[in-house]
């Protein structure tokens, strides 16, 4: 039997006419769309998955999410606010454009953050405790869940570690981009004996998925 994590990042909190800031733990921003909370929730209902409950950070843009998500799955789902979800504290580049992060960091600090989850100096985050909150958060679905599935939504900064489910985070970083679009969703199943939990997806567009589901009908 199968237990399994869908991750959901939120979806935008910037038109295309603003400039995106660097939006971390301490900034509550709401949803300025509802296409992407709505289309994960349809790519859920296409791949007939049905979490049993729903976890989410507790800002705007990931409970706005996880409701638009719920509403069009079309299942009456608990959803279930959990701070170890909440995006990371940026330090003194919250609320920042990203040209002056990278002036502030340097392009190398920023790709290394990018490809290895390797954070910048200056940046409230402790690395080790996100790692341990996905690794504790995953032995209780399995302890509660078990062959059932669940969903998160969370944010950039926290859902790139939780590839250290599968034992290899470092194997994992040089043949995946770590990082989730805005609305993108990621999939981790555990089988009954496994040790580890294996990615089935990893940023997956469902925007894209739905419109390929269509052109092939």
């Amino acid at each position: 039997m199968t237990t399994r994590i869908i991750i959901a990042r939120h979806g935008n909190n910037f038109t295309k006419e603003q400039t995106p800031l660097r939006v971390g733990a301490r900034t509550d921003l709401p949803l300025v769309e509802t296409e992407r909370g709505t289309n994960i929730g349809k790519y859920l209902k296409m791949r007939t998955l049905i979490p049993a409950v729903v976890f989410a950070a507790p800002l705007k843009r990931t409970t706005e999410t996880a409701r638009l998500a719920i509403a069009a799955r079309d299942k009456d789902i608990p959803l279930v606010a959990d701070s170890r979800f909440t995006e990371i504290d940026y330090g003194p580049d919250e609320g920042k454009p990203e040209t002056e992060v990278v002036a502030r960091v340097g392009q190398e600090a920023m790709d290394a953050w990018e490809r290895e989850a390797i954070v910048p100096a200056g940046w409230n985050v402790s690395v080790d405790a996100i790692i341990k909150a996905w690794k504790d958060f995953a032995a209780e679905v399995e302890r509660d869940y078990k062959d059932k599935t669940v969903m998160v939504v969370s944010s950039n900064g926290i859902i790139r570690f939780a590839p250290h489910l599968t034992g290899n985070f470092k194997k994992f970083s040089e043949e995946f981009d770590i990082k989730v679009g805005t609305g993108g969703v990621c999939i981790l199943e555990k089988e009954d004996g496994d040790a580890y939990w294996t990615v089935k997806e990893w940023g997956i567009k469902p925007k894209d998925k739905l419109t390929d589901a269509v052109k092939s009908h």
